[in-house]
């Protein structure tokens, strides 16, 4: 195998020599040229897995790939573990992580001992088709396979039923025929049981051929049993002719067929969300060229190409605004409904809508690394991923099908030997237990329900990118805020202005012509102020910058002084009581009070500050609501950080924490409340944001890597933080439900086909009771996930139409 890592003869020295002192390696030979080790062990006393423990533990790494691919016949848990565990044992093959909503696998591996003939042959083994990689399975050709796959499944399903029907009036019809009416059945049902059966025994018997028990084991024995006995009973080998279950054996394969027929169909929903992201990407685009705009594929553009897109038409890729206007509706990547004006030099996103206008734009992101792509990527990475919750179904599958085997056998042997039923009842008692049992539901619990979940949030906007994420944020006792650019817009504006002497309009046009040629933040606020309220700036000459104190210009031969009060009294000027006591009360507040003087007398006051979000306010009571505490950490002042904090409700301040100590405070805030959710821009609080429980990130806009956040908000509003803690309550919570109505099916089914009933009642659980029963397990448990789809968080309850 290929060793990273390595930077001279004693890199590999030590390589060999930690190889060498693990038990089950013969011989270890690493060549520093080549960075190759060549390894000789026992694969009874370790695997590959180990030495890549062993490599990793001495310091280095191992050169590992990593492939997806497509399978074909998996309906269960049991048959995800069967093919994870052919996998595993193949030479080379690291790791294998199995997704039953799409039927794929992840496979990780050591290049040159393993590859997709290796991969295959294991697929098939455990009794599986390997349909190709995920690259050469497009989705178009997914799509074809699965109608085909579903057609052949309605066949058979109309074929079973029909001959189930079909013998069960010939039972109840009395009709006489010169050689017993068991023959007729048996000529009847054998080629429907070979046709309907054989793909139950074809992976019945790959399972058993790989040591490998999986639910088709199991219905190949029950059906097979049904089978086996009527025609012995037929021929009255060993048994007489009372024992037919030709009807049984055919509605059993009819109704294990429409289960896979029903869970395909909804599973093959619950991914919707991603296949909506999908059909976003326009086919074709309309590139400049050298007469004009020509229509080409959209996988064929380039960085640097000029891209037309003509009202009712879809952005292709990424890129920048170079001429025209138009208004974009944005709703697919961002959640906000209200088309977005874009004119030369914003950004346009690919998969979004042109609403209106007609624009120019030059490409800057293309394929894999547009931002729609990278949507797709993290809710598919996500959707594979499973919360801790899973492990307990995990555990429970793999022990499921042996317990299973052991129950039926143990309640047939204790009715017919202890109880001394007929053998008839103890047949049928075996066939029962054995159908009605079902780990599907088990398995399929938590993956339905995260993958519509997941998808449900990238459709509002909520970018959640990791199973874990969900579980924890549903056990949140704590969400910190960060206070500029998270509660706070980030940048000052004009909050109020008092005059002295002359009139708020001509204040503010001496003061944005005196601040037009400043690049402080303050005068911006002042100038875009002016603008807002449609005043034209006077022209202004000598304008002098004096840093950490204001400004000075003149204008109609009168100065113009614009500053602290330290700058106004240092250039002559004085400052009245009432000043002074405005000065005050805008510092008591928080706020920047910034004096403006024409000819030294103080002509007006402009209070400037950081404002809060509009959703702040409404987002804090709802998380309160929600029944967590709230705290705010920022590096400002007290004073600022405490008003602030009082009018978006948060007792909770740490005021004068610097950026890089704001991780310390949120391990602090854990330590005294418990979970905790750290919520930021992104931008200076990323250690913050991998410290929290859960770290989420507003207003992240196209910004989809932030490696430390776990949720993302494309929008760059607060109600989505408390909506997302929302989705993630509601996501566990029907998880739950999906593993409570699995369990508690088995623990209530179980029993009653194993004849607990009949005793009491004399009611006999039949073995077509218990197939009906098996197909509404699996199907409840992706309904109610699917159920998610509609979901619509409280918090945006209120909000536009295009969220609910």
């Amino acid at each position: 195998m290929k060793i990273t890592g390595m930077h001279c003869a004693s890199c590999a020295a030590n390589v060999e020599s930690a190889l060498k002192k693990a038990e089950g390696i013969e011989s270890a030979s690493v060549d520093i040229s080549s960075e190759n080790a060549d390894i000789m062990f026992d694969p009874k006393k370790t695997s590959i897995s180990d030495i890549e423990k062993i490599v990793e533990d001495a310091g280095y790494g191992v050169l590992k790939g990593t492939k997806r691919v497509k399978i074909g016949g998996m309906h269960c848990a049991s048959c995800a573990g069967a093919v994870k565990d052919s996998l595993l044992k193949t030479e080379g093959v690291l790791g294998a992580e199995i997704n039953l909503i799409d039927n794929s696998a992840d496979i990780t591996y050591v290049p040159g001992k393993a590859g997709l003939y290796e991969f295959k042959k294991a697929i098939e083994s455990a009794g599986y088709e390997y349909l190709g990689t995920d690259e050469e399975v497009t989705a178009d050709v997914e799509a074809e396979l699965f109608e085909k796959e579903q057609k052949d499944r309605v066949n058979r399903i109309i074929i079973g039923f029909g001959v189930s029907i079909l013998l069960i009036a010939i039972m109840f019809s009395g009709i006489s025929l010169p050689f017993p009416v068991s023959y007729l059945m048996f000529v009847i049902t054998t080629p429907a049981f070979i046709y309907l059966g054989y793909p139950i025994f074809k992976a019945a018997f790959a399972g058993l051929r790989n040591f490998t028990l999986n639910m088709d084991v199991m219905y190949a024995l029950g059906i097979g049993v049904a089978y086996v006995a009527s025609v012995l009973g037929t021929f009255e080998i060993f048994l007489t002719r009372d024992f037919m279950f030709y009807e049984t054996s055919v509605m059993l394969t009819a109704f294990l067929t429409l289960g896979r027929y029903l869970e395909a169909n909804a599973k093959g929903k619950t991914n919707d969300a991603v296949k909506k992201l999908i059909e976003l990407r326009p086919k074709t685009a309309f590139v400049k060229k050298d007469d004009g705009f020509a229509e080409v594929s959209a996988e064929e553009l380039v960085p640097g190409d000029e891209i037309m897109v003509k009202p009712g038409g879809r952005i292709p890729v990424d890129g920048v605004v170079i001429s025209g206007e138009a208004y974009i509706d944005e709703s697919v990547i961002t959640g906000e409904s209200l088309p977005v004006k874009k004119a030369a030099g914003d950004a346009v996103v690919g998969g979004t809508l042109n609403t209106s206008g007609s624009v120019v734009f030059r490409s800057t992101k293309v394929g894999r690394d547009t931002v729609l792509f990278q949507i797709i990527r993290l809710v598919e990475e996500t959707q594979r991923q499973k919360p801790p919750v899973q492990r307990l179904a995990d555990v429970a599958v793999t022990y499921f099908i042996p317990t299973i085997l052991t129950i039926a056998m143990v309640a047939s042997l204790v009715w017919y030997f202890l109880l001394h039923s007929t053998t008839l009842y103890a047949v049928t008692v075996f066939v029962s237990v054995i159908v009605v049992a079902c780990p599907c539901a088990l398995g399929l619990a938590t993956p339905t329900a995260v993958t519509v979940g997941i998808g449900r949030g990238a459709e509002l906007g909520i970018l959640i990118k990791n199973g874990e994420a969900l579980e924890t944020a549903e056990k949140l006792k704590c969400v910190v805020f960060d206070k500029t650019g998270t509660l706070t817009v980030g940048k000052p504006v004009v909050t109020s202005v008092k005059t002295y002497g002359m009139g708020e309009k001509e204040l503010l046009e001496i003061a944005a012509g005196a601040e037009m040629s400043s690049e402080h933040p303050i005068a911006k606020a002042v100038v875009n102020r002016a603008g807002e309220d449609g005043l034209k700036p006077v022209k202004t000459e000598d304008f002098m910058s004096f840093a950490g104190g204001g400004v000075s210009a003149n204008y109609d031969g009168k100065e113009v002084l614009i500053g602290n009060s330290d700058f106004i009294t240092g250039n002559g000027g004085t400052i009245p009581d009432e000043v002074e006591r405005e000065l005050g009360e805008n510092q008591k507040s928080g706020k920047t009070a910034v004096i403006v003087a024409v000819n030294r007398n103080v002509a007006g006051i402009i209070s400037v500050s950081d404002m809060l979000k509009k959703s702040a306010v409404s987002a804090i009571e709802g998380i309160k609501n929600e029944g967590l505490s709230v705290a705010m950490v920022t590096g400002d002042n007290a004073i600022t950080a405490f008003s602030i904090a009082d009018e978006a409700g948060i007792k909770d301040v740490y005021a004068n924490v610097l950026p890089k100590d704001k991780s310390e405070e949120v391990g602090r805030i854990r330590e005294k409340s418990g979970e905790v959710a750290f919520v930021g821009d992104g931008i200076n609080d990323a250690p913050a944001l991998a410290k929290a429980d859960v770290g989420i990130a507003v207003g992240s806009g196209t910004d989809v890597a932030l490696e430390s956040a776990d949720i993302i908000l494309m929008r760059d509003n607060l109600l989505d933080v408390l909506a997302s803690i929302q989705l993630s309550k509601k996501v566990m919570g029907r998880i739950k439900l999906n593993l409570f109505w699995a369990f508690a099916y088995n623990a209530a089914l179980i029993p009653l086909a194993a004849g607990i009933l009949y005793p009491f009642f004399g009611f006999v659980f039949r073995p077509e009771y218990a197939g009906a029963a098996m197909v509404l397990s699996s199907v409840t448990v992706v309904t109610l996930s699917l159920l998610l789809k509609n979901y619509t968080p409280p918090a945006l309850m209120n909000e536009n139409p295009a969220k609910k």
